[in-house]
């Protein structure tokens, strides 16, 4: 194991991209057994390849600035998700709306009447049924 730890130094490793890749390339992997397709069979080795060279790359700063794009777009897309998580949660007791001006998203209490609505933002007031 030795001969390993001295084969790696000053190479840059695994990091959350090579994990998604190898993710992504088991997925392939599993769809081409299940529709039994030879394309995919072979587009399976592609994240693979990339995990290895990524891996053992010694410009650990360009695979560093990889690996921080990844994550920001990753963490875009799970903001939406835990958005989207978060209002399928509080249908039950609140009402969104968009404001007719600005278009800020406006939560509202459930079961109220009509309330008059007044965005944060612009100070528009809108008359709605909660």
């Amino acid at each position: 194991m030795n001969w390993f730890k001295k084969f790696m130094t000053g190479r840059y490793g695994v990091d959350q991209l090579s994990w998604i890749l190898i993710g992504l390339s088991i997925l392939i992997s599993l769809l081409s057994r299940l529709m039994d397709s030879k394309i995919l069979a072979v587009l399976y080795i592609i994240p693979l390849v990339m995990v290895f060279y990524r891996m053992f790359s010694k410009n650990i700063a360009k695979r560093y600035q990889e690996n921080m794009v990844f994550l920001n777009k990753w963490n875009l897309i799970k903001r939406k998700i835990n958005k989207i998580i978060q209002r399928i949660k509080d249908l039950k007791h609140y009402k969104y709306y968009k404001c007719s001006n600005c278009k800020q998203t406006l939560r509202v209490p459930r079961r109220k009447g009509k309330i008059a609505i007044t965005c944060p933002k612009c100070k528009t007031v809108m008359i709605k049924k909660s």
